[in-house]
């Protein structure tokens, strides 16, 4: 429910509706509105910094900082750039 918001908060910034300060302030305080098991909080704030320093999608941050949560070194995907490295997380192709 948490990342559909956000996903839905990020169209509004794609056309203007909103800003990027003004939707991380908005999300924050819906997060402290609830208590959060699935994704964590801490997902969250790994997304909203990968999201700044490596420019990606609303839905391969959420993935990454889900994984780096998890522990996980590497992911596979055919979608990102293999040999890429996220802090510790590395892309690999698997048909590569």
């Amino acid at each position: 429910m948490a990342g559909e918001l956000l996903s839905n908060l990020r169209k509004r910034e794609l056309v203007g509706r909103i800003s990027a300060s003004e939707l991380e302030s908005r999300f924050r305080k819906f997060l402290a509105m609830f208590a959060l098991a699935i994704p964590s909080v801490q997902v969250f704030s790994t997304y909203f910094d990968l999201r700044a320093r490596f420019s990606l999608s609303h839905w391969d941050s959420m993935l990454l900082a889900a994984c780096k949560e998890a522990g996980v070194t590497t992911l596979f995907s055919e979608d990102m750039d293999s040999g890429t490295d996220y802090d510790g997380l590395t892309i690999g192709n698997p048909f590569a």
